[in-house]
């Protein structure tokens, strides 16, 4: 979606051609430098011999500062406006890794006439370029922020433009209603009659649950973006940092045979089929003197208090049960009860739900899917029909819709305000969503956008 000119051109230095290194700095086997504007084969003419004559095609050049002198070999590849990403001409270098030669190239191009890029600022030259929307400027960020299977996923979705998608619909139903109570206002007594009351309010609460749905994927999208947190408890010495590392798949955790030894809680990222989790272990729960074993259950309790699932562990149904009491009013957490050692003893223990031996890898599949099947319980599908709203601004922009829909409908029930006092809620509540996807756009917003973004972005 396109930003109107007025906005593009009120931005400072839009017009500059800018570069910077686009891959993470120190060594590596190559780097690439991006160069875009619209002096950007120009300047790249005066570092590149030979300059490529075939645009997106990977030439082979030499890269040489100011004085013809050679800084490396490597591959340079060209796109010429409009079609690139950034809508500009743009020439992308790979160069040898390390911090020297990527710094040297960046040096010859900005003696060329380049400056700096600012972070997020090649992305931010695709949006006002309509080469993509706000949310799916966002989405790129998230995408190099993933450390899960289910933010990748979420991350592609809305760069495939799904929240675009749902977002400019509410919005264009949005525009409708605009326009019906506008006639009816400016045309009260044309042939059809006024509009009918019932239909703008059924309208209205269509949207309000539209706009409802939309914001019930909240909790699911914070768990996606942060991970859940998954507390391994029960007593000490039943085997929960043993599980803890069994998990992980490596020891973090220190085990010994004697009580009391996690003395502070230890976190671990895993992920289950679905959601990604933030493993916790913690000090064993039970009464104690010793006052820095007391310190780590007091720590312990906290993160009870904060889990979104609490594995209650013990190595036989008598500690089991210990457990499930020293649990009782410290989390609303979901359970899921784990007997540990399972290899240690053939017989089966009814009360737990997942049987694992740590020592041998058994039943940590399972534990995993109970895990899963919990927080799908409370908090939905990871891989929802709707967009998940995994970002605070778009949180924001959502709810002042909907709050803004929610006041219109209950004027326009108990007719108290004229109809075009109450309308206004209506242009609130379009504002709103233009404002999340960029249909109507302002510096501070998309400075909120980018500022966070890497500098070769």
């Amino acid at each position: 979606m396109k930003i109107s000119p007025a906005v593009a051109t009120s931005l400072a230095g839009s017009t500059d051609t800018i570069v910077a290194l686009s891959t993470p700095r120190g060594r590596s086997a190559i780097a690439v430098v991006r160069l875009s504007g619209d002096d950007a084969f120009a300047i790249g003419r005066k570092a590149i011999t030979p300059w490529p004559t075939v645009i997106r095609r990977v030439a082979r050049c030499r890269i040489v500062d100011y004085r013809g002198m050679t800084i490396d070999d490597g591959l340079v590849t060209t796109f010429g406006h409009p079609e690139s990403f950034t809508g500009e001409d743009v020439v992308e270098i790979s160069t040898h890794g390390g911090h020297y030669i990527p710094a040297r190239v960046i040096q010859a191009l900005i003696r060329g006439g380049a400056r700096e890029a600012l972070p997020g600022e090649f992305t931010r030259r695709a949006v006002l370029a309509g080469k993509l929307d706000i949310p799916q400027a966002e989405a790129i960020g998230d995408l190099i922020d993933a450390r899960s299977a289910a933010m990748h996923r979420a991350a592609i979705e809305q760069l495939d433009g799904g929240l675009s998608r749902r977002v400019a619909d509410l919005r264009s139903r949005l525009l409708v209603l605009n326009s019906l109570i506008a006639y009816d206002i400016d045309f009260p007594e044309e042939d059809d009659g006024p509009i009918s009351r019932e239909r703008i309010s059924t309208d209205v609460d269509q949207l309000v649950d539209a706009l409802k749905s939309l914001l019930a994927t909240v909790p699911a999208g914070e768990i996606i973006r942060d991970g859940a947190t998954v507390v391994v408890a029960g007593e000490p010495n039943v085997g929960k940092s043993s599980l803890f590392n069994a998990l992980l798949g490596q020891s973090r955790a220190i085990v010994t045979e004697f009580p009391g030894t996690t003395r502070d809680a230890v976190e671990g990222v895993i992920e289950s089929e679905n959601w990604p989790l933030r493993l916790i272990d913690t000090a064993g729960l039970r009464e104690t003197s010793d006052v820095i074993e007391r310190m780590g259950i007091e720590v312990s309790e906290r993160y009870l208090k904060q889990a979104h699932v609490v594995l209650a562990c013990g190595d036989n149904a008598a500690s089991i049960e210990r457990t499930l009491v020293a649990l009782d009013g410290k989390t609303e957490a979901s359970r899921v009860v784990v007997r540990t050692k399972a290899d240690l003893s053939e017989s089966h223990v009814d009360v737990a739900d997942v049987e694992v031996s740590a020592e041998m890898g058994s039943g940590l599949s399972a534990l995993l899917a109970a895990v899963d099947f919990q927080l799908t319980s409370v908090f939905g599908s990871a891989i929802a029909d709707a967009p998940l709203l995994t970002r605070a601004r778009h949180i924001h922009a959502i709810t002042e819709a909907k709050d803004e829909l929610s006041d219109f409908s209950r004027l326009w029930r108990e007719e108290v305000l004229p109809a075009p006092v109450a309308a206004v809620h209506l242009r609130a509540a379009t504002v709103a969503l233009e404002n999340l996807i960029g249909a109507v756009s302002t510096d501070d917003v998309l400075d909120r956008v980018f500022s966070s973004f890497c500098v070769g972005k």
